[in-house]
């Protein structure tokens, strides 16, 4: 549960909070989101591929909205199909549940067990993660979805709310994401950041590593990424 105020962060060496993004990144909701973007613009009249998915990987509500809009053949509104989003991937998950993604739940409970504050990080409406939340099984001192923020992811708004929260210095926190706009949100809040690329392929970088799965990722990664060795 989130903390009721902001506290400024004491200065502390070391790895001070792992931030983690939801979607693709612990879990395989992808192809959920596929079928609902897919069955909205077949309301509208459209046609939906590949290629329309990779467009709103995580991005927005309103991003997704305004692009199945924009490929709209009939009239809806953008509260009518944000509604239907929501609504839609909310009850697929609920109805199916979700994939939880290789190393995922290892990976939270190596944090967890050394006592490292945990963080999850999504663009995902509130609905939707608190459905998504008993298929990951695993406590986040601190949730941060859609309705937390004003600017959602490229922004750095979601992970320096969740720094913030977490009483933690955005420089000693490493941020776990598998989109471009995740890694360009956690680079930008001054975080060092782990891709695990999805769909859409992420580079290499100064301060930033690339791994093929979190099965790839342990907790000696992510201090050794915080202390430079």
């Amino acid at each position: 549960m989130s903390r009721a105020a902001f506290i400024p962060p004491v200065h502390r060496a070391g790895l001070q909070a792992v931030l983690f993004d939801m979607d693709g990144l612990l879990i395989d909701s992808e192809p959920l989101w596929f079928e609902v973007e897919r069955s909205i613009m077949a309301e509208l009249g459209g046609e939906w591929g590949p290629a329309d998915q990779l467009a709103l990987v995580g991005g927005s509500l309103a991003r997704s909205v305004d692009y199945l809009l924009s490929r709209a053949i009939r009239p809806a509104t953008p509260d009518e199909v944000g509604r239907w989003m929501v609504d839609g991937m909310a009850a697929m998950l609920r109805e199916r549940g979700v994939a939880v993604l290789p190393g995922a739940r290892e990976l939270l409970a190596e944090v967890a067990a050394a006592g490292i504050p945990r963080a999850l990080v999504t663009s995902a409406e509130r609905k939707i993660m608190e459905v998504a939340l008993p298929s990951i099984g695993a406590a986040f001192d601190v949730l941060v979805c859609a309705e937390d923020v004003q600017s959602p992811k490229p922004d750095p708004e979601p992970y320096l709310r969740a720094a913030a929260l977490l009483c933690a210095e955005p420089a000693h926190c490493v941020v776990l994401e598998d989109s471009p706009n995740g890694v360009a949100a956690g680079e930008a809040a001054g975080c060092l950041v782990v891709a695990v690329p999805g769909l859409v392929p992420i580079p290499t970088r100064p301060g930033r590593v690339v791994a093929g799965s979190l099965a790839q990722v342990d907790l000696g990664m992510l201090r050794g990424m915080v202390s430079g060795t």
